[in-house]
């Protein structure tokens, strides 16, 4: 069994746990690390192969997407961590309580600062699903406090373990800063060896005096978060598929199907301009204002493709109603020249 050896080093966050690992030669079928492990293996598939994850491993993520996750985060955490300070006292939680070293509100809100601006609060909302997860959460620490567990387990844990996978690869697919700005969420700055905190971490859970009942009924609440987390996720993967059906939706033109549409400039231009006419529904909680066309490479937009630009010029309302003023004028000064 882990066994830890805390210190303390001064910072200005407060005290820092320091902690070694020893051999784990105890674990039993029993303790309630192992019955999280085995029971919620079939969630935690299921959540890996969501088409959401999925895409997001490949590095097929857009930054809208991604910016939208962040939100998700922010108002799940700040829920989770809320009703843990208010159990931090509780024996049936207080062993778990790592606010230096686990807690992550602060990190999305430099993430939503580095994303939307100062004033990102004005900019986003909580979405349908999220909202659900944040309701049970609040439910649980305000009446369920033992059922806590499972909600930090499920999220912590996740982010010491794949969610510094999803880190590399969200810098490399949108192309972050070195200097980890815009996934601060993804970074524990004291916790210095991962592995080593998530088995102090699981030898605290199992340190719990909790009845048989108890253990399962946290089982249970495990799988609960993960089917939360799954909704946020579908919640997200069909706002993706959104994202490219609007451009058909809305009234401009569609490529025809020959060749790339990435190479013809001027569509890939005023597609761009079109997105940032364009906003998502409001429960997505921001617009599509600063989207912008990643697929274009900077600098290659200019004139080009002249049957679809004269197609897609001729198709536009705004356009029509030039053209028909133009007509109109020409006919007055045939009119008064004939005269």
């Amino acid at each position: 069994m882990p066994s830890a050896m805390e210190g303390s080093e001064a910072g200005e966050e407060g005290e820092i746990l320091r902690y070694e690992e020893t051999e784990d030669n105890s674990v039993s079928p029993t303790d309630l690390s192992e019955l999280l492990k085995e029971g919620t293996k079939e969630s935690h598939d299921r959540a890996e192969n969501t088409q959401f994850v999925k895409d997001f491993l490949k590095g097929r993520i857009k930054k809208e997407l991604f910016k939208l996750a962040t939100v998700a985060l922010y108002f799940t955490y700040s829920a989770l961590e809320e009703e843990m300070d208010r159990n931090k006292d509780n024996p049936v939680f207080a062993p778990l309580y790592f606010p230096v070293e686990l807690h992550r509100r602060e990190a999305l809100v430099k993430d939503l600062n580095y994303f939307y601006g100062e004033d990102w609060k004005e900019k986003i909302q909580c979405s349908e699903a999220t909202q659900h997860y944040v309701d049970r959460i609040h439910h649980v620490g305000q009446h369920e406090p033992e059922l806590l567990v499972a909600h930090a387990y499920t999220r912590y844990m996740g982010d010491l373990s794949g969610g510094q996978v999803l880190k590399k690869v969200a810098q490399r697919a949108l192309k972050l800063p070195s200097t980890e700005e815009g996934i601060q969420f993804y970074v524990f700055d004291n916790v210095s060896n991962a592995q080593q905190f998530k088995q102090l971490y699981r030898a605290r859970m199992n340190a719990l005096d909790l009845d048989k009942n108890t253990k399962e009924r946290i089982v249970e609440e495990a799988n609960r978060a993960f089917r939360f987390n799954m909704q946020v996720f579908d919640e997200l993967d069909k706002v993706g598929r959104s994202l490219a059906e609007e451009a058909q939706d809305g009234g401009f033109p569609v490529h025809d199907g020959k060749g790339d549409v990435r190479k013809c400039p001027y569509y890939a231009d005023k597609l761009g301009r079109w997105w940032a006419r364009t906003e998502l529904p409001p429960s997505c909680g921001t617009s599509l204002a600063a989207l912008t066309l990643l697929s274009v490479p900077a600098g290659k937009v200019g004139p080009g493709c002249p049957y679809h630009a004269a197609v897609a010029l001729a198709k536009q309302p705004l356009v029509q109603l030039l053209l028909a003023i133009c007509v109109a004028v020409v006919a007055g000064a045939a009119a008064w020249y004939l005269l």
